[in-house]
């Protein structure tokens, strides 16, 4: 188990990795902490954030940092910035600003930041680092962490990217403060994944405690931060690159993706996408002969306390999902891979799911969408 320290009222996590191994620091008041910033503060920095984040926390982050305006790059909020279009205009301004091998740049957003800037200190001069300030609740639980980053192709969600680990990663509870409801409520689909895949104990504490996160119980979503976080830095630092356990992660998004290209990424945010990809997971799971009834109801009982979505969107067909999961980057040899459950809190990655039991899933939801 990754062990958790605190010092001076912030929570750190190790993810071990050797010589790549990160620290993630989680707790408030963060970004004003010289210490939290001290494996980067004396060397050139960029920040990289978007025109909704910069409003409230770019700010204290310049001062805090010294950046210079020039060296700071806002670009729209949402997916369709995680683009190749925008990877190339970011790599212009860093080769503008002469950017050097030893900077670092800071990722200042949610998951969109995270990506594109991972993905862009990852090809820039072979590799520099760079530094994730998850802002949203979805990219403090998750995406943040791991080093997974990617734009989108017209084919389907982050299908080109890279493994690149962050150097530090700052989770300042603070910054939910600004978050909009739904996109607080979209992170909570992230954290219900985790105890579905992994931690049932976690999973009935989100049942008692699900009234309390939506008012935004500031110890409760500290906790929550630091136990998703835990369990990814431990799944992380047994697979790295995705070649076995760290699939599991997945659960819910091969649905999930199809879903957000089917709607250009315009209708659901990607923890609403999610929420109706774990439904359908779990959905799966029980036809199977896996995941008991009774639990199917809690999965869905727990998604629509968090006010997520659990339908499919209107008009999607069965063959809409089959052309998009196509594409899903966990087919191999022409077989989709799924992550499902044996049973709550134990999942699994298999492609033994036979097209008539695919069928009968995807007609099922479809059809209730059409009901």
């Amino acid at each position: 188990m990754t062990a958790s320290t605190r010092r001076h009222g912030t929570r750190q996590l190790q993810v071990e990795l050797g010589a790549r191994s990160y620290p993630i620091r989680i707790g408030n008041d963060l970004i004003a902490d010289a210490a939290v910033w001290r494996e980067v503060c004396d060397r050139p920095l960029r920040l990289l954030c978007d025109e909704n984040v910069a409003r409230d926390w770019l700010k204290p982050l310049v001062a805090r940092l010294g950046i210079a305006p020039e060296h700071v790059r806002i670009v729209t909020p949402g997916e369709a910035s995680k683009s190749m279009h925008q990877v190339s205009a970011c790599l212009d301004w860093l080769l503008e600003t002469h950017t050097p091998r030893d900077a670092a740049l800071v990722a200042l957003g949610g998951g969109v930041i995270g990506d594109l800037a991972g993905f862009v200190a990852a090809i820039y001069l072979r590799g520099i680092d760079f530094v994730q300030v998850p802002t949203t609740l979805l990219a403090q639980v998750d995406s943040s962490v791991g080093g997974k980053t990617g734009v989108n192709h017209a084919r389907g969600k982050n299908l080109i990217g890279a493994f690149h680990q962050p150097r530090l990663v700052i989770a300042d509870s603070d910054t939910l403060s600004t978050l909009p409801a739904r996109e607080f409520r979209a992170g909570i689909a992230e954290v219900i994944k985790y105890g579905m895949l992994g931690d049932t104990e976690f999973f009935a504490w989100l049942e008692g405690n699900m009234p309390r996160l939506l008012a935004l119980d500031a110890q409760r979503i500290t906790d929550v931060v630091e136990r998703c976080c835990g369990m990814k830095a431990q799944i992380v630092a047994a697979d790295e690159r995705e070649s076995g356990r760290r699939a599991l992660l997945n659960l819910g998004h091969t649905f999930a993706h199809a879903i957000e290209t089917h709607t250009d990424y315009a209708r659901y945010l990607h923890g609403e996408a999610v929420a109706i990809g774990l439904y359908m997971a779990a959905d799966l799971s029980q036809r199977l002969g896996w995941l008991a009834q009774a639990d199917l109801q809690r999965v869905h009982a727990l998604i629509r306390a968090a006010e997520l979505p659990t339908e499919v969107p209107e008009g999607m067909t069965p063959e809409d999902f089959l052309r998009h999961m196509a594409h899903d980057k966990k087919v191999a040899a022409g077989r989709i891979r799924f992550v499902l459950l044996r049973r709550l809190g134990e999942a699994l990655v298999t492609a033994e799911v036979a097209p008539e039991q695919l069928d009968e899933l995807l007609q099922a939801h479809c059809a209730t969408d059409a009901a």
